[in-house]
């Protein structure tokens, strides 16, 4: 396996569009990095700059220890696994896998243990004699990630992979991906648009917009610490809620409501006193009086119901405070109609802030680990006579799981 480098990179069209600017990254050996963005961000693009499939504009790309920016794909040692599974119609699955392979001359038997081994991983060796309109769209693609595991390369590229099947193979399939990458130790980058898959899939995510880099980070470090409004409102489902609030005393007026800030951050809204701030707090982090745990303090929300979603095990929503609507999520059945009144509690530890002007984040600390707030201490989020939350720790557990 190898690092990927990329230094500088830029992709242009013409004179006038710029796919991809000023792109810098160092995906470590062994990792599982996620590309992750709105369509049209430039994160496809960057990928197949790595596969050689589109030439660079500037800038130098480094496989391992090498510079690859002339170097044809065929020669760069990686392979990709598309969303569209590609495989030939006419031949079986284990030709289908070996295929690359024989154009390689590579020996007979060699082949025969690789497309074997890969498949066992795959869970798929009782299917190498199908061919793929036998098959359903979760093995097509197993079929395909073999197809990339035989040539053992030394990077992995996965554009979108499981865009194509449906929400439960989705989940299964992510299951598979995860698995694959420790039993191969193998360095993967993985695009995808779905901030679910990145969240659980990646070692790191890479969150883009407008071909530039937004913030680079673990996915807890990013759900807790995002850098501004943009990674803040993409990384978490539902996203984080946003409402215009002026900071008066060091607490958030919204309305009639008050809400008071905690530690750093609240060290830092000092900065933007007697001016409007955008106030974040997720769906998740907002709570019923009687039904959620948060502690009752100046952290209340008054708002209408104006839409109630049952999901079972949680009801979502949606909630308009003033005329700016948020949603909600509830743990169970919540007892409440459309068109109620409802009072809602703010967890203060888990309040951010966002400078309107620029979108930056209002300082709330720096995370010190990979697990964001949950093992980054001493910035004054814990509610007095309570511990802080701690990251759970199951023995045996590696740090990049």
């Amino acid at each position: 396996m190898a690092d990927v480098i990329l230094e500088h990179i830029y992709k242009r069209y013409g004179t006038k569009q710029v796919a991809v600017k000023d792109f810098n990254l160092h995906i470590q050996d062994k990792e599982l990095m996620v590309f992750v963005g709105p369509s049209g961000c430039g994160k496809s693009t960057t990928l197949r700059m790595i596969a050689g499939l589109e030439d660079i504009s500037d800038g130098i790309l480094k496989i391992g220890d090498r510079i690859v920016n002339d170097v044809p794909p065929k020669d760069r040692d990686i392979a990709m696994v598309f969303q569209n599974y590609a495989l030939y119609p006419h031949m079986n699955v284990y030709e289908n896998m070996a295929f690359g392979l024989k154009l390689r001359k590579t020996p007979r038997d060699e082949i025969d243990r690789r497309v074997r081994d890969a498949a066992k991983i795959l869970q798929i060796d009782h299917l190498l004699g199908r061919k793929p309109k036998e098959l359903s769209g979760g093995q097509r693609q197993r079929v395909a990630m073999g197809r990339a595991i035989v040539r053992e390369p030394k990077v992995f590229l996965m554009d979108e992979p499981l865009s194509n099947l449906d929400a439960k193979l989705r989940v299964e399939m992510r299951s598979q991906i995860s698995q694959l990458h420790r039993r191969l130790g193998a360095t993967i980058v993985y695009v995808t648009h779905d901030q679910v898959e990145a969240m659980t899939l990646g070692n790191r995510i890479v969150v883009m917009r407008d071909g530039v880099i937004m913030q680079v980070d673990t996915p807890m470090n990013l759900y807790d610490f995002p850098q501004n409004k943009f990674v803040a409102g993409f990384i978490g489902s539902p996203s984080m809620n946003f409402l215009t609030a002026r900071v008066q005393n060091g607490e958030f007026t919204i309305g009639g409501s008050r809400i008071a800030a905690m530690g750093r951050l609240a060290e830092s809204l000092k900065a933007f006193e007697g001016r409007d701030v955008i106030m974040g707090v997720r769906p998740e982090h907002l709570g019923v009086p009687g039904v959620t745990d948060i502690p009752q303090g100046v952290n209340h929300l008054r708002g209408k119901v104006i839409v109630v979603e049952p999901l079972g095990a949680q009801t979502d929503l949606i909630v308009n405070i003033g005329d700016e609507p948020i949603v909600v999520k509830v743990e169970g059945q919540a007892m409440v109609n459309v068109g109620d009144d409802i009072d809602l509690l703010v967890d203060q530890t888990r309040l951010h802030a966002f400078d309107p002007a620029t979108e930056a984040a209002v300082d709330r600390g720096t995370p010190s680990g990979t697990r964001g707030q949950a093992d980054t201490t001493g910035l004054g989020y814990e509610y007095p006579g309570r511990a802080a939350p701690q990251a759970v720790m199951v023995t045996g557990a590696s740090s990049a799981d």
